[in-house]
């Protein structure tokens, strides 16, 4: 409402505000955020408890709904959901709709196995099963498997609001070898070739050494990110 919303907005300041006796420390000034869309973190501690998490906005200020006191938004992804009761996306109490907010979570033999995500819309769910297939079926470590080149459908994407009609194409990443995407053309695919990165990837895998638990971290470049251990 923009009779009752704050016609201007002041930049804060930490809460132990500098003064003339303290020459040394200066005011914080925190610029106004223009941009922003998913993140993504995974925590472990040293009782196997362990956490997979994403938060995206989605569109702008997402839903616009702030904590209050503590200061983050709720997520619009409720904006790719079908209000149309024939849609096997209709939005409906107790229901689990289809979208592309996945953080990811593997289990082996009834335990935790790794914590992962890759963030980046669409990419999300071709993500996670490029970097799971890197390390399970390719024997890539944790790192290898986020680092490698990546493949990513676009053009049509059913899950984003867009419409199915003509298959879309796959885009490559520099490093996937010419020879593959010559194969997959032969086989009718339009492949293209691009020098962007697809998704961002971080992990937390557990590995026995010795009959000890040890974590084991990844975080790799396409993003702003990184590999923590305290």
């Amino acid at each position: 409402d923009p009779n009752r919303a704050a016609k201007t907005v002041e930049t804060g300041v930490p809460p132990a505000n500098p003064t003339a006796s303290q020459p040394t420390r200066l005011p914080l000034q925190a610029g106004l955020l223009d941009q922003g869309d998913t993140i993504y973190l995974c925590t472990a501690d040293d009782e196997g408890n362990m956490v997979s998490l994403i938060q995206s906005n989605y569109r702008g200020m997402g839903s616009g709904i702030v904590v209050p006191g503590l200061g983050f938004m709720f997520q619009d992804r409720g904006e790719l959901f079908s209000m149309d009761p024939e849609h096997a996306n209709v939005y409906a109490p107790g229901k689990r709709p289809f979208h592309t907010i996945i953080p990811g979570f593997v289990m082996k033999d009834g335990k935790p196995w790794e914590a992962f995500g890759v963030m980046g819309g669409d990419m999300q769910p071709q993500g996670h099963v490029q970097v799971l297939t890197n390390q399970i079926d390719f024997g890539l470590n944790v790192q290898e498997a986020g680092d490698a080149s990546r493949w990513h459908h676009e053009g049509d994407n059913e899950p984003t609001g867009e419409k199915m009609e003509n298959g879309g194409y796959v885009e490559v990443e520099s490093g996937i070898p010419y020879e593959s995407v010559r194969e997959l053309r032969k086989k009718g695919h339009d492949v293209r070739f691009d020098v962007g990165g697809y998704g961002g990837y971080q992990a937390i895998k557990v590995e026995m050494h010795g009959g000890r638990r040890v974590y084991v971290g990844a975080s790799e470049s396409r993003k702003d990110g990184m590999a923590a251990g305290y």
